[in-house]
């Protein structure tokens, strides 16, 4: 057992009642979770608020209550402590109770719109192929060293960052990349870490259903930067104009990385096919499986980084030429009918505009580009007439269908969608409700070297309608639909 004044360390306190001497279990911030002599932070949640369940907890046995607001009926035996903000304290509670694991191996924090996903696991990747122990924060896994675990949220709670980073020092990890979401950020889920370094990919239309302005939602990412220690480095592209603004008052050592303006890191697109990309950084060429534009950013944010963290330049060409694609990020494979069938993320504007771009670059315009897209339901709704816009702007012919409908009905979004189209590409419009039967009929209408892009889900093996997750899996049904139309 710990004793409570241990864990407080860097907590904002503005009062007690009680002891800090009292030994505590664990650190719990649901009311389900309690058990004897656990500590309750009671956090103010968008839709629970903690301090509702502070009786409740104390029925279970909690010996200490974490609070913004005491409670007016104070129960002896118990230590409360208000304190300014509980999700902080709860982060640096977390950090304190693992023993502080940050500070025992270098951690790297990708923030940004796009490219987190692929910048953190590629990182991971090259780290590993480099020899490395390394663990791995993100939305589609959790990796300590080579031992899997299942990711529920882009950033996770500040309890099992530092659970698994704990584990991650446990066994030897030297680096672990991490994403950052605005979610995460605003919600003083990275407090208390210590980062050897942040990357910042772009910054685009996403995420306004829960920071209400734009400025609001860059600022969030931009505190991210302002925490960094004057040991870190911060790596920022810079052809996205909000790169400079990232860097305004970090105390890190700044570098910058760019596709069209100077910067410390530069690229060059040679060639771009569906086989891979040809790269100049800096001085030195490098072939790249990975593929299009917005790869190019990510490879070179990838090489700036093992760079600021001590590899060798020639090494790191090499690892990166060995680099394979991250799980439902432009996943793309080709039937025997010769039909290029590719599963992508984007569900957000720019991401989907980046893609579509992507292919248009590489193919002959000799054949169909055919597009499968939704929105997701419960989320920024303005959106929805930019992703119909540039679906039908920048392919042949364009399935409006469901992604993710949550509690809206799908009808509705898909309507939002077909807002909009521009009359004169109205003629390219299919809505099919059923993800399933769209992806089926895109299957259908395609002919030999034609392009079918499914966009939106990427990686997700589920579909998640009227709060319940049924299994679909956008790669493996579109496989099969494939193999049918072989037989």
């Amino acid at each position: 057992m710990m004793a409570l004044k241990d864990i407080l360390y860097k907590v904002t306190i503005n009062a007690v009642v009680g002891s800090t001497s009292v030994g505590i279990n664990a650190i719990q911030f649901d009311s389900r979770r309690i058990e004897s002599n656990d500590v309750f932070v009671a956090i103010k949640g968008s839709v629970v608020d903690g301090h509702d369940f502070i009786d409740q907890v104390i029925e279970k046995g909690v010996v200490a209550i974490i609070c913004e607001t005491l409670p007016s009926n104070l129960q002896s035996g118990i230590t409360y402590i208000e304190v300014e903000n509980s999700a902080k304290a709860l982060a640096f509670m977390a950090s304190n109770y693992y023993g502080v694991p940050s500070e025992n191996l270098k951690l790297v924090g990708v923030t940004g719109t796009n490219g987190k996903t692929t910048v953190a696991t590629l990182l991971y990747q090259l780290f590993k192929k480099a020899g490395f122990k390394v663990g791995l924060l993100s939305t589609v896994k959790i990796m300590v060293d080579s031992k899997e675990y299942k990711a529920t949220h882009t950033t996770p709670d500040s309890l099992t960052i530092n659970k698994y980073l704990k584990e991650m020092s446990n066994v030897g990890v030297e680096f672990c990349f991490m994403e950052v979401s605005s979610h995460g950020i605003h919600q003083h889920r990275t407090e208390g870490l210590y980062f050897t370094g942040g990357i910042f990919t772009n910054i685009t239309h996403d995420h306004l259903d829960y920071h209400k302005t734009f400025a609001e939602y860059r600022d969030v990412k931009k505190s991210f930067f302002d925490n960094l220690p004057a040991s870190a480095f911060a790596l920022v592209n810079v052809d996205d104009k909000n790169g400079l603004v990232m860097l305004q008052n970090t105390q890190a050592k700044k570098y910058t990385y760019a596709l069209k303006t100077y910067a410390n890191y530069r690229v060059q697109i040679l060639e771009n096919e569906f086989g891979g990309l040809l790269l100049k950084i800096n001085e030195s060429e490098v072939w790249t499986r990975l593929i299009g534009n917005f790869n190019a950013y990510n490879i070179l944010a990838i090489y700036g980084t093992a760079e600021l963290l001590g590899l060798d330049k020639q090494e790191i060409l090499q690892l990166i030429s060995a680099l394979e694609s991250v799980s439902g990020r432009f996943q793309y494979l080709i039937s025997d009918e010769k039909i290029t069938a590719i599963v992508d993320y984007a569900h957000t504007p720019d991401a989907l505009k980046n893609v579509l771009e992507t292919i248009n670059s590489i193919r002959t315009k000799n054949e169909e580009l055919i597009t499968v897209v939704g929105c997701g339901g419960d989320r920024d709704k303005t959106k929805r007439p930019k992703m119909g816009h540039i679906a039908t702007e920048l392919s042949t012919k364009v399935i409006f269908t469901s992604d993710n409908p949550r509690s809206e009905e799908p009808e509705t979004i898909i309507s939002d969608i077909e807002k909009g189209v521009e009359p004169q590409h109205a003629k390219k419009v299919l809505s099919i409700v059923d993800r399933k039967q769209a992806i089926k009929t895109a299957c259908q209408l395609a002919q030999p070297n034609d392009i079918i892009l499914i966009a939106g889900k990427g990686h997700e093996t589920y579909q998640e309608i009227k709060g319940e997750r049924f299994d679909f899996d956008d790669l493996k049904i579109v496989q099969e639909f494939l193999k049918q139309l072989q037989k």
